[in-house]
């Protein structure tokens, strides 16, 4: 797959390039899913796994898991996709009256095990979710990897929103006004800020101060977008100028002042994310 969307997981274990058509859907905790909003192709779901290198089965571990995957299910199949060996099998069923079949690809290298399912309709084309797969990259503990912006993941559209509801109920509940969101809220964010309510070093509540703020921005601004930022351990949502590439990021943009005990003026910090 030349072109598409990068997606690392969750604690950095491993990066995968999908379409550029697809985006990734909530899904139960630990698989995320993937598809086509406009023209649905198919359902992508991944679950990785991972055994400490000196577990029972070390660097053995996908291989065992594969291995059991065959030993189990009598229709799967020993092949290879991209740089790496899979059990494959597959199943059809029925929803409604459309028959389904679902594509299953049990993989891995090293100590690192993966999942991989794409749903289609009976008949349905399966190489998008083998290029997929085939980009597969499980990537080092010990590696220090460049920090680098991907589209943002579900995890971190969940952090904005509880960040941001955060502050709109806060917002209600002290100084009893409503939030939207909007460049008219930056005095209300002030109001917060000097009441004292915040604590001096809880930084997730700092945080929901930048946060409120970049949405207010993300409204304001046609040119922007959020994506997550990873940066070693840190695993973050960010705002990015679609022209520019200029990074506001939520965190730093009241806590860097914050932390050394500078005051936070809510205006100047909207005035310095602006371009």
């Amino acid at each position: 797959m030349k072109q598409g969307k990068k997606f690392i997981s969750p604690d950095s274990w491993f990066s995968m390039i999908y379409p550029s058509n697809w985006n990734e859907f909530e899904d139960s905790e630990g698989t995320f899913l993937f598809y086509n909003p406009d023209t649905w192709t198919g359902n992508f779901r991944i679950s990785a796994y991972k055994e400490e290198p000196d577990g029972p089965c070390g660097m053995d571990y996908a291989h065992e898991v594969i291995q059991q995957e065959l030993n189990d299910n009598s229709s799967a199949l020993h092949t290879q996709v991209g740089n790496m060996e899979c059990a494959y099998s597959k199943e059809m069923f029925e929803e409604k009256g459309v028959y389904y079949t679902n594509h299953t690809w049990i993989t891995g290298a090293g100590n690192v095990a993966f999942e991989c399912s794409f749903t289609v309709v009976k008949g349905g084309e399966v190489k998008e979710a083998v290029a997929v797969i085939s980009s597969l990259v499980i990537r080092n503990d010990e590696q220090k990897y460049p920090a680098e912006l991907i589209p943002i993941r579900v995890s971190e559209v969940y952090l904005v929103d509880e960040r941001y509801e955060w502050m709109v109920n806060l917002v209600k509940t002290e100084l009893k006004k409503d939030f939207t969101g909007t460049e008219d809220d930056l005095p209300k964010l002030q109001e917060i800020v000097d009441s004292g309510i915040l604590g001096a070093k809880k930084k997730d509540e700092w945080l929901a101060v930048g946060m409120a703020l970049c949405v207010i921005l993300a409204n304001e601004v046609a040119d922007l977008e959020w994506m997550t930022l990873i940066d070693g351990n840190r695993e973050a949502p960010v705002l990015v100028y679609k022209e520019t590439g200029k990074q506001v990021d939520p965190l730093r943009l009241v806590w860097s002042k914050v932390k050394t005990g500078e005051p936070c003026l809510v205006e100047e910090a909207y005035q310095n994310a602006l371009v």
